[in-house]
């Protein structure tokens, strides 16, 4: 079992999530000249990055990451898409994405579950929990056929899930409070030893919640599709 990771930027790596998996990860890293494959191995995950997801002249592999994105939700290839990651997966699929019009969305923020997450192979054991954000740009507009699993006060898709096995989260639940306080070091944030210190409080949190779903993506991925 292999799952293949794009990683956009060396900041925003798989964090939590290179120990939850317990499934082999062959990180491609295009910002390095690597190529983006036309297919995933056994399972997918998209992580995130400072670019927007139609600024294809900063950085010219997304088209190649959209193009993974839409044959592994045709091909019911398991794949977790995160961030930047979601919002590409939704241009992919004919969804649309945009500048937010509330603002940053920054630090350990909750999120809610839908009805729809109550039997969701990944989101089932979640009504509410803290997740790390940091993001401008929002999915306004889901493609057809996505299945709403959670929504937030600032931005109301936070989760979705797409054909059989794609699922987008606008959240971050790889990032470690280090990965976290990395991305606010030249941000220019005024309150960002708050942010800081409000991510670290809630670490423990934060494990309980997306540890579970990380691991629940890892049996997705060895069975090939949801149980």
């Amino acid at each position: 079992m292999r799952i293949t990771v794009i990683e956009h930027e060396a900041e925003a790596g798989l964090g939590y999530l290179a120990q939850w998996l317990g499934v082999a990860c062959e990180v491609v890293r295009p910002y390095l000249g690597e190529e983006v494959p036309e297919r995933a191995a056994d399972g997918l995950v998209v992580l995130g990055g400072a670019a927007a997801a139609w600024e294809d002249e900063r950085s010219p592999w997304q088209p190649a990451t959209r193009d993974l994105l839409r044959r592994a939700v045709d091909d019911a290839t398991p794949t977790l898409a995160i961030c930047l990651g979601a919002q590409l997966l939704t241009l992919a699929c004919g969804g649309t994405v945009e500048r937010g019009g509330n603002g940053l969305e920054v630090g350990a923020r909750e999120v809610v579950a839908l009805p729809a997450a109550a039997t969701d192979p990944l989101l089932s054991g979640i009504t509410t929990a803290v997740a790390i954000q940091y993001h401008q740009d929002a999915m306004t507009r889901l493609p057809d056929g996505a299945v709403p699993l959670m929504t937030g006060a600032q931005y109301p898709n936070q989760a979705y899930r797409l054909g059989e096995a794609a699922w987008a989260v606008q959240f971050h639940p790889e990032a470690t409070p280090e990965i976290f306080a990395s991305w606010t070091a030249d941000s220019g944030l005024d309150a960002a030893e708050d942010l800081n210190a409000g991510v670290k409080a809630a670490e423990s949190a934060l494990v309980a919640a997306w540890r579970p779903v990380a691991r629940a993506f890892a049996d997705v991925v060895r069975n090939g599709r949801p149980a």
